[in-house]
């Protein structure tokens, strides 16, 4: 007798198209609710640091080196942008050697350059809201200066902060931010000698290059 039911059974289940064995739904099978069962592999614990903005990425075309010859000044550059919409937030600040110079490229947020005056300054150089002194290395000191600019948002909180450092390229020696107060930004560059500069304004994302010859 419980051949003859077991012999149904199996009839019955052949009928129906289905199998002795019961279906075990995959990692990418949709369960109820529309979500899944895909297995998430146990997450290990890292220290692993949040990327600060002032080291962010060098975009490609900033990497590029021009090892062509040029002119440059050691006189004053300045570029004015009277229709700026909002001031520029410097969002990183990079340096490499590139060739026959140093670059250092100042990134701002937004699709506009603030205004910009750039400028070997004597000794000393202070510091904008105080006036202190900032011991600076170097024997030339290159003022890159940005107005309606900030480095900090407006909750007051740096978007760049390490204002100080020491680059260790074959011009620039030491790099120190002496201001970023009542919407003016500048970076100073102490340089080996007062060597001639280009300047570079670069999109996507908005940036100004800087090359000091070696």
């Amino acid at each position: 007798m419980k051949s003859l039911t077991l012999i149904l059974t199996l009839v019955a289940a052949a009928a129906f198209g289905c199998t002795a064995e019961t279906a075990v739904p995959t990692a990418n099978t949709p369960i109820a609710g529309g979500q899944s069962n895909a297995v998430t592999p146990t997450a290990i614990a890292t220290s692993s640091p949040v990327p600060e903005a002032n080291v962010a990425p060098a975009p490609a075309d900033e990497t590029q080196t021009d090892t062509a010859d040029f002119a440059g000044t050691a006189g004053t550059t300045e570029k004015k942008n009277t229709n700026i919409k909002a001031p520029g937030i410097m969002s990183a600040v990079r340096s490499a050697r590139h060739g026959n110079y140093d670059r250092v490229v100042f990134e701002f947020r937004g699709t506009e350059l603030p205004t910009y005056h750039i400028e070997y300054i004597d000794k000393p150089v202070n510091a904008c809201g105080s006036g202190n002194v900032v011991p600076l290395a170097g024997d030339a000191w290159l003022e890159i200066r940005f107005t309606d600019a900030y480095a900090h948002t407006p909750e007051g909180q740096p978007t760049i902060s390490d204002r100080e450092r020491t680059p260790g390229l074959p011009v620039i020696k030491e790099m120190k931010l002496t201001c970023d107060f009542e919407a003016e930004v500048t970076w100073v560059l102490g340089a080996a000698s007062p060597n001639r500069y280009r300047v570079i304004e670069l999109k996507n994302p908005t940036r100004l290059a800087v090359d000091i010859k070696h």
